[in-house]
């Protein structure tokens, strides 16, 4: 897809507007529930899909030239929303920090990958 700018850039438009993104992370989860407690960083492998609003986010900052740092963060809060915290359904106030970042992916549509990393953040 790196070589069709425009086959790419319909699939991120639908992405961010009604398929969302499926994301698939193998990182170390911390977590703050409360003020003064945490819950000890363990390594997890998720693979979800992320609603279309925070494909766009993701898309968005990306696209304004993001460091990896602020896209790390990013994807922390959009887990600690859409995975801990259910959409809002549970876990209120958790705060999610991702750490020793082993692999990150994002796909738009099956088969076609948008960003692979294997960096340790």
């Amino acid at each position: 897809m790196r070589r069709q700018p425009q086959v790419r850039a319909r699939a991120k438009r639908a992405a961010a507007t009604s398929g969302g993104i499926m994301i698939d992370t193998r990182a170390r989860f911390g977590h703050i529930v409360a003020p003064g407690s945490t819950d000890d960083a363990r390594v997890r492998h998720l693979t979800l899909v992320l609603p279309p609003q925070h494909a766009a986010r993701l898309f968005q900052v990306q696209e304004a030239g993001a460091t990896d740092d602020q896209l790390r963060q990013i994807a922390a809060e959009t887990l600690g929303e859409v995975y801990f915290r259910d959409n809002g359904r549970r876990a209120h106030g958790l705060e999610v920090e991702l750490t020793d970042l082993e692999h990150l992916e994002f796909e738009l549509q099956p088969g076609r990958r948008l960003v692979a990393s294997t960096a340790h953040w």
